[in-house]
């Protein structure tokens, strides 16, 4: 008889064949008796149709299974008592469990019993009647009676505690040629919130799109018309529905991607609505960047809930201390700090990336409070070699992959620069937007500062022979999540965070200028005018610089927040892009788009290295001017080394109109492409002169930008 193809193995809950999802391992009467130590969550073993458990306790003492079906949280259809003789190999906890044992359930979650009174050096937090999600957990799924406050309270929590998706099928997808995006000089960041980016109705989009990872699809031409070319999205871990974290800073788990971001309520599809999301960004040739959240979790300090780590292995997982009050250390400013110093820490973190990155094709990872990486476990910096760094580093998943840090953490350690261990990963460069900030304000005594970070920030990436960074690494922004937008920069005097519930003591420390008037309300035409001037200026700098730029949603459009600069808890119009924005200010988008066109086609401008002696500096009559007075600088970049046209930038911050004169060792026309003065279409163009070409001197007006470029010699 002929031999079937049929395959032989299919997931009971999609009918996939399950043959090419998992490889088939050894048969062995201890691995099916006891389970294995590895790999930590549940695997699928398809060849033996049962699942392998297995999860980090080193201090548990018992360690209960449970299963739930579809629609009963309420009750478990099935429970294991891990033995811890026949199912614990060291700190790991592990079992083997049979299909037909489980009695088609669909989620799972742990019980774990251990020490309640602390010894010398670890505080626990066990309660065996918590129900506690899996770290690894790739889906999570609330139920109905969900609620924050009984995890906060002691005893059980069935039935209202998120539990995790018993996962056989590994929710299967079809990536077909899609591959990793990886650019270099034309990096444009779009930071972006994925809720956020579509959630208000004048986004255009069908009410059960808006919000979505099908809302950014569904805006994908937008982004490609604008010109950026990769966005970097505000977490997207699953984070607790009921903490009243809009931003999604404060993560439940690392894998899962949040359910409040996926159209369908079905936990394998929204995966698979993540991956399209990836796969549609891919196809317009834009990078993926995840905003990961490895330094605390959402469990808070001993008021907060237990989910997952506090009740699974609270000594292993945070940083602790008796002398802290409460017992947790808080080097992240939200009640926690993870031990990433202990190495099933460091393992969960470098099998989250790998995990993003290989099965969810996502290409780069910011870091927020990348500085906690550092923290050794008694809270001391590591300055020379944390071992994370290297795990990361060494991880040929990841070698390729794109790194980029927020160097600092809430507990002082300021990393930025050659300090920060991670010495080929880049950084958001917190000197680089206040400089920026306060010279388009029209601060004094800057212009020393300005071309250091004009040119690529080299003091703080020297490119010496022992350190050899590389301007790249520089992240520079003006306005990022955290902080005001473009436009409230120049709108407002102070920040107005008054609805945050912290009696506007809130929000970071900012330069701004409001143009003589605060607020967005009956803004004379004037005012609007110079609003725009200025904010053309933050593009326009942030575009001439050496190094990689970045900037937030909304911003091309003048999007504001009403003056808040830290709406992490406003899920509302307050922090929605209002699209409505874009035509009333299509000029100022205008700008942006031709601005990010013109960078791109001045590949003199963002360089593998310093400009060194192709760039000129001047002041408005002749050497450059570094006066305590002084607001104003020109520059010449020469573009012949890279193939490019000499462009000559005039950068006038001061009250009044200055005078410039042009550069003539070399006898040559000069075309002006920008001048953001003038009002769109005139203000830029990419391609086309504005105007008549000039040779000699050329007059800047108050708190404006010309930039020319070299015609024929």
């Amino acid at each position: 008889m002929p031999e079937s193809t049929e395959p032989a193995y299919r997931c009971r809950h999609c009918k996939t064949s399950m043959d090419s999802l998992i490889g088939p391992r050894p048969s062995s009467r201890w691995s099916e008796a006891e389970g294995l130590p590895f790999p930590f969550g549940v695997t699928w073993l398809p060849a033996e149709q049962a699942y392998n458990f297995a999860l980090y306790s080193r201090h548990a003492q018992t360690v209960e299974l449970l299963f739930f079906q579809q629609d009963n949280c309420d009750r478990p259809t099935f429970a294991f008592q891990f033995d811890a003789l026949r199912n614990k190999s060291g700190p790991v906890w592990h079992c083997h469990i049979p299909v037909s044992d489980v009695n088609d359930a669909r989620y799972y979650a742990y019980r774990i019993g251990g020490p309640n009174n602390h010894d010398e050096s670890t505080l626990h937090a066990f309660d065996q009647n918590k129900i506690l999600l899996d770290p690894y957990a790739r889906t999570v799924y609330f139920p109905p009676a969900f609620d924050r406050s009984a995890a906060m309270r002691s005893g059980s929590n069935m039935g209202q505690a998120p539990v995790a998706l018993l996962d056989e099928c590994q929710c299967r997808f079809e990536w077909d040629d899609d591959k990793h995006v990886r650019r270099e000089s034309d990096l444009i960041i779009y930071e972006m919130h994925v809720r956020g980016f579509t959630r208000d109705c004048s986004s255009g989009l069908p009410p059960e799109r808006r919000g979505t990872f099908q809302g950014v699809i569904d805006k994908i031409p937008y982004l490609s018309e604008l010109g950026v070319t990769a966005v970097e999205l505000m977490p997207v871990f699953q984070f607790d529905p009921q903490d009243g974290n809009y931003w999604g800073y404060m993560p439940l788990t690392f894998f899962a991607p949040h359910h409040g971001y996926a159209m369908s309520a079905d936990s394998c599809a929204q995966r698979s609505e993540f991956r399209r999301m990836v796969q549609a960004l891919h196809a317009a040739g834009i990078e993926v960047i995840l905003d990961v959240v490895f330094n605390h979790s959402c469990e808070g300090n001993s008021d907060g809930p237990t989910y997952s780590f506090k009740g699974i292995d609270n000594a292993t997982y945070y940083l602790l201390s008796e002398d802290s009050g409460d017992g947790y250390v808080n080097f992240s400013g939200c009640g926690n700090t993870l031990r990433t110093a202990n190495a099933p820490v460091r393992q969960l973190v470098v099998d989250s990336l790998r995990y993003w990155a290989t099965e969810m094709h996502v290409d780069g990872f910011r870091f927020d409070l990348a500085s906690v990486f550092t923290r050794k476990s008694d809270g001391a910096v590591n300055f020379e070699d944390p071992p994370i760094f290297a795990e990361i580093a060494g991880d040929p998943e990841l070698a390729d992959v794109r790194l980029i840090a927020e160097p600092w953490d809430a507990g002082g350690a300021f990393l930025l620069g050659q300090q920060f261990p991670g010495s080929l990963w880049m950084q958001w460069n917190s000197r680089y937007r206040d400089s920026i900030q306060r010279f388009v304000r029209g601060d004094p005594g800057l212009v020393g500062e300005l071309m250091t970070r004009l040119y690529g920030s080299c003091d703080l990436f020297p490119d010496d022979l022992f350190h050899s960074l590389r301007p790249r690494q520089s992240l520079n922004y003006v306005t990022s999540h955290d902080g005001s937008t473009m436009y409230d920069l120049v709108a407002y005097d102070h920040h107005h965070n008054e609805a945050n519930g912290h009696g506007n003591s809130d929000g970071a420390t900012e330069f701004g200028h409001n143009c003589g008037v605060e607020g967005d309300i009956d803004v004379r035409s004037d005012v609007m005018r110079l609003r725009k001037q200025r904010v053309k200026n933050f593009c326009c700098l942030l575009m001439l610089s050496n190094g990689t730029p970045m900037f937030r949603m909304g911003d091309e459009f003048l999007q504001t927040q009403g003056g808040n600069n830290n709406p992490y808890n406003q899920d509302n119009e307050t922090s929605w892009l209002d699209w409505g924005r874009f035509d009333q200010h299509h000029d100022v988008f205008r700008f942006f788009r031709e601005m990010i066109a013109f960078r791109k086609a001045h590949v003199s401008i963002a360089r593998s290295q310093f400009w060194r002696d192709d760039v000129q500096w001047f002041g408005p009559g002749g050497p450059v001017e570094l006066s305590e007075s002084s607001r104003s600088l020109a520059f010449l970049l020469k573009g012949h080394e890279t193939g490019d046209a000499d462009l000559y930038a005039m950068i006038n911050a001061s009250e009044s109109t200055l005078r410039f004169r042009i550069p003539n060792e070399f006898p040559r026309e000069w075309k002006p492409m920008i001048n953001t003065a003038l009002e769109s279409p005139h203000d830029i163009s990419a391609n086309e002169p504005l105007g008549e070409t000039l040779s000699e001197a050329v007059d800047v007006a108050p708190h404006a930008i010309i930039v020319l470029q070299a015609g024929a010699k």
